[in-house]
């Protein structure tokens, strides 16, 4: 009998980020007077860091070297990690909380696979550190989605078999890289328009619906 099996992408599914991506964001291109917004800060779901930096250059009339390129990277998540540290329990919705309990109750295994960096310390803000089986992010992959690499080495951890395992995704490129992975794929939120996604939810309770 297959292990029940359950793979989150961390940032707008477990809890939303985005408002502190998107101003740290913001901030780096308002000094390099490069025009960002909202939907601009939307492509960049599920891509990683340096990924995010390239997109965000091509709107420059500069030609950025390596490094300067770094530099702003880790600017960037200096900006990200302030806003992080003022991340609490309580910024982690009770619908949310709930229904990781009951899955974990019902014999799910669960992990997150995220493109984020700050993947452990944002967990270790919200109290969800040590909740997961496993843990694959940004510092643990080459490739971001929609590459399936994060969502594979989740699997590998898990010890579970993709085809019969669940991932729940945000983003359009997170939904094509649980595809591409063999996985089965969850939308919410923006990820809710993907044609690849085998269920569409509205609210992360809704999950309960799906996974008996």
């Amino acid at each position: 009998m297959e292990k029940k099996a359950i793979i989150f992408d961390l940032d707008g599914v477990i809890i939303s980020t985005d408002e502190l991506h998107f101003l740290a964001w913001k901030k780096i291109a308002d000094d390099e007077k490069i025009p960002f917004d909202k939907d601009d800060n939307d492509a960049l779901r599920g891509v990683s860091r340096m990924d995010s930096l390239e997109l965000i250059l091509r709107k420059s009339k500069k030609v950025y070297s390596e490094e300067e390129k770094l530099i702003l990277a880790n600017k960037k998540n200096d900006i990200y990690r302030r806003f992080l540290s003022k991340l609490t329990k309580n910024d982690l919705s009770r619908d949310t909380l709930n229904t990781l309990n009951k899955l974990k109750e019902n014999g799910y295994l669960m992990a997150i696979g995220s493109s984020s960096k700050n993947t452990k310390y944002i967990l270790y803000r919200i109290g969800l550190l040590d909740f997961f089986n496993a843990i694959v992010d940004g510092n643990d992959i080459s490739h971001s989605k929609p590459n399936p690499e994060v969502f594979l080495k989740a699997a590998e951890k898990l010890k579970v078999n993709p085809e019969y395992t669940y991932v729940l995704e945000d983003a359009v490129s997170g939904i094509e890289a649980a595809k591409n992975g063999g996985f089965i794929p969850i939308a919410i939120g923006p990820a809710s328009f993907s044609k690849d996604a085998k269920f569409i939810i509205k609210k992360f309770s809704d999950l309960n619906n799906i996974l008996k």
